[in-house]
């Protein structure tokens, strides 16, 4: 830095920084408001299906009959994976989910002829082919860890009807599947978080789709990301019963630990999305004669609620690990099921980055030693 240069301020995380423009969605902190390209999550969450948040976020507008039975043809078509992606998932067995993902995603690319193609339509035909795949993997492989025979995809059922019995074999409970498609629709998108800024920054350098997801599925599997509902269901097993919260939550709290599931990088008033979720944990709850975990988390939010005036209200993911749980769906499977959720989210950002100008290259300053002495490696 120059004499004439002023010392910049620093935004540490980027926090509050506008990098562009953008149609996917929009977030109120303060109000706890969230939109889908122009609709409240809570009409969504209540009214919709997963296949027409694909068809909303990617394309725009909610679609007619005609378009939703399009798309939807167009997911059940493309849910089968090839002997390659099969192979590797085989070698893979012992690793992390979310390593799998990461590496199958690169693969799907070897199969795609039209892979190097950063044109709007080849976006969404890659977006749309790699929500339809995803489950699939993540179902193998969880069947093959477990020395059981993958199962094939059923054509006949919806994504999330789908996903449910590719990993038990079993055709789902119309009211589990139906948990599944609100819970895919909650995390469909979410700004500019930490694993859509990553595809966005790939994106702007005109890296092809494929590579853009890895480095998406890369950033999220970061437990300052997508970790907190794994990390909320391991806490909730630490309480054990309800009469446990208080005091978990005040040794947490003296030793400077974080209380799993509260606050949000954005939200300082309740999470839109966690109303819905909570609201679900509980039925299941119920329903399946196992109200013990809600009751525990329902106790450790009345132990939080003093923090609230700092903006540490539950989020999301403090609801839905109970609801995986209970759905016997493995704590290391959370954080995949967040991206099958996530893929239309970020095939929309990497399509807005693709029509913006730029490459994406924020600075760092310098703040170390300048204009050091080299001397040769005897004399040092």
């Amino acid at each position: 830095m120059t004499e004439s240069e002023s010392k910049p301020e620093i935004k540490k995380g980027l926090k509050n920084v506008y990098i562009d423009k953008t149609k996917s969605s929009f977030i109120d902190g303060k109000e706890g408001k969230l939109i889908y390209r122009g609709y409240n999550i809570h009409d969504l969450a209540s009214k919709a299906t997963f296949e027409e948040i694909v068809y909303l976020l990617v394309n725009g507008t909610l679609p007619s009959q005609t378009e939703l039975k399009q798309i939807d043809s167009e997911l059940r078509s493309n849910r089968k994976i090839n002997k390659e992606i099969f192979s590797v998932i085989e070698s893979m067995k012992s690793s992390h989910p979310m390593d799998v993902l990461r590496t199958c995603m690169s693969m799907l690319a070897a199969s795609d002829f039209n892979s190097d193609d950063i044109s709007v339509e080849n976006a969404k035909r890659i977006g749309f082919r790699i929500t339809s795949v995803l489950p699939t993997i993540v179902a193998t492989h969880h069947r093959i860890r477990n020395g059981q025979e993958p199962i094939e995809p059923n054509d006949q059922l919806t994504h999330a009807e789908n996903f449910l019995y590719m990993l038990s074999g079993k055709i789902p409970d119309s009211r589990d599947a139906k948990l599944i498609d609100k819970d895919l629709i909650l995390h469909a998108e979410h700004g500019v978080n930490a694993s859509s800024f990553a595809a966005r920054v790939a994106a702007s350098t005109r890296a092809d789709f494929y590579s853009c997801m890895t480095a998406a599925i890369a950033t999220l599997k970061g437990p300052l990301h997508g970790g907190a509902a794994e990390g909320v269901m391991k806490m909730t097993l630490a309480i054990g019963s309800e009469e446990n919260a208080s005091d978990y939550v005040a040794k947490v709290r003296e030793s400077g630990g974080r209380v799993m599931g509260f606050g949000h990088a954005v939200y300082r008033a309740l999470d839109p999305r966690a109303v819905h979720l909570k609201d679900e944990a509980k039925a299941l709850g119920e329903r399946l004669g196992q109200p013990k975990w809600f009751s525990i988390l329902e106790a450790v939010t009345k132990v939080m609620e003093p923090y609230e005036r700092r903006g540490l209200y539950p989020n999301v993911d403090f609801w839905a690990g109970a609801v995986y749980y209970l759905l016997e769906i493995p704590e290391d499977l959370f954080i995949p099921l967040f991206a099958m959720g996530r893929i239309p989210g970020w095939t929309i950002h990497i399509i807005e980055q693709y029509e913006s100008k730029g490459i994406l290259r924020p600075r760092l300053y310098y703040d170390g030693p300048m204009d050091l002495e080299y001397k040769s490696v005897d004399e040092r």
